[in-house]
């Protein structure tokens, strides 16, 4: 038996956590640079706010209505993820994180418990430990959890807990499913089903098999086992390593600044290094991308990508960003263009310890990763990039606008929640 733990409205109730005056009240954040909405309270939904909105559009209506806009708070949201998923490990042998709000948990060795009244202790002690809402999924395999967490979600708010404890449960909740709301069903996949008739999760159990592995792979056929009670999604306790790593961001306001570039460039490299070295890789190539603002249609367009072989598989800082800038000075065009977007990409990315040497290099890769290891343990201790290279600069005058940023209140001494009594 699974069960699938989904923070509700994850984002937003991470700001009404610090601020009990947001409760019952709309509540937005917005993606990086304040540009669309990622994350919609209840009463948000209510009022027609959709996901993805451009945030710009609707100033005057958010206003109107009195709906409380937030920037996106990744710092908070993390420490408060931290804090759940570490919660949620105390109930199970086996937890595997799916995301920044989502873990599944493994609850086939807990024999003498009830599962329902584990699901009620996990959402009350999510919210008295931690303070975050959360809904409670059950069911027999993965697929069949997610499905039931939505369902409780939907159909069960005063408990926020849904057990498909037998058929009768299931086929209840599979009739209730759309197609489109399955997950590992997509668009394309949804429309397909639907031309044939098939517009329930019901229906799609009730498919041969090997139509589904002929029209949706063998993908759609794990899902097809899965949805009928027999587990077919491998259990994924530890994350995998990554096959390649993108870090990108828009700039806070258009520029054909070299410098500015040159700067996020660096920083974007810095963090793909890092992300490297905490998965004990080293990486053969280094991609390099910028590109202007596609919506500006007036404005003269570029964008432009390069990718650099590099000498010997690394993950060190310095090397990343040397390969980094050296491809942002061949495809960077300054006369005419106003960048809005720039970013790193590490590929071939292959394990630490298969590192072929260059046979006629003496450089010293051990002191490198001594000094590394400690700058990596320095910044641990002391705060993100408090050291760093001299070319990342202090100022991050690319910096992405966050108008309304709400205060780390978890991970910031100088941020702390402030009590008056």
């Amino acid at each position: 038996m699974y069960a699938l733990v989904d923070c509700n409205n994850f984002y937003v109730s991470c700001e009404r956590l610090f601020d009990p005056s947001l409760l019952h009240k709309p509540v937005v954040v917005l993606s990086n640079n304040d540009g669309c909405v990622i994350a919609r309270s209840d009463e948000a939904k209510a009022l027609g706010i959709g996901m993805g909105v451009p945030a710009y559009m609707f100033d005057s209506f958010f206003k109107q209505q009195g709906v409380a806009v937030f920037s996106s708070n990744y710092t908070l949201y993390g420490d408060i993820s931290d804090r759940v998923m570490k919660t949620l490990a105390s109930f199970v042998p086996r937890l595997e994180v799916y995301s920044i709000d989502e873990a599944f948990l493994d609850m086939s060795e807990l024999t003498y418990q009830h599962p329902a009244a584990i699901g009620l202790a996990i959402r009350r002690t999510i919210q008295q430990h931690v303070g975050v809402p959360v809904s409670v999924g059950i069911a027999p395999t993965k697929a069949l959890a997610k499905m039931a967490n939505r369902y409780a979600k939907k159909r069960c708010k005063e408990t926020g807990v849904f057990y498909a404890a037998n058929a009768l449960l299931l086929d209840e909740m599979l009739l209730a499913t759309d197609i489109a709301d399955i997950w590992g069903i997509g668009s394309q996949y949804a429309t397909r089903l639907h031309a044939r008739g098939i517009t329930t999760a019901k229906k799609f159990t009730e498919l041969p098999p090997d139509w589904v592995r002929e029209q949706m792979s063998v993908t759609g056929l794990r899902l097809w086992n899965e949805l009928r009670g027999l587990p077919a999604i491998e259990w994924e306790a530890e994350i995998k390593p990554k096959k390649n790593i993108c870090t990108s961001r828009s700039l806070g306001k258009l520029s054909n600044d070299y410098s500015v570039i040159k700067e996020a460039i660096s920083n974007h490299a810095a963090v793909c290094a890092l992300k490297l070295r905490r998965q004990e890789s080293v990486c053969r190539q280094v991609n390099v991308f910028i590109g202007t603002n596609p919506h500006k249609t007036s404005q003269a367009q570029y964008h432009h990508s390069i990718t650099l072989e590099c000498e010997t598989a690394t993950n060190i800082t310095g090397d990343i960003i040397a390969y980094a800038l050296k491809g942002l000075d061949i495809i960077f065009r300054k006369e005419g263009y106003l960048y809005m977007k720039c970013g790193v990409m590490v590929q071939d990315i292959i394990p630490e310890e298969c590192i072929q040497q260059n046979l006629f290099s003496n450089r010293c890769r051990k002191k490198d990763k001594l000094l590394l290891t400690a700058m990596d343990s320095l910044n641990l201790a002391m705060g993100k990039d408090t050291v760093r290279m001299a070319v990342q600069r202090f100022d991050r005058r690319y910096k992405l606008r966050a108008d309304h940023l709400s205060k780390r209140y978890t991970t910031n001494f100088n941020e702390l929640l402030k009590i008056y009594i």
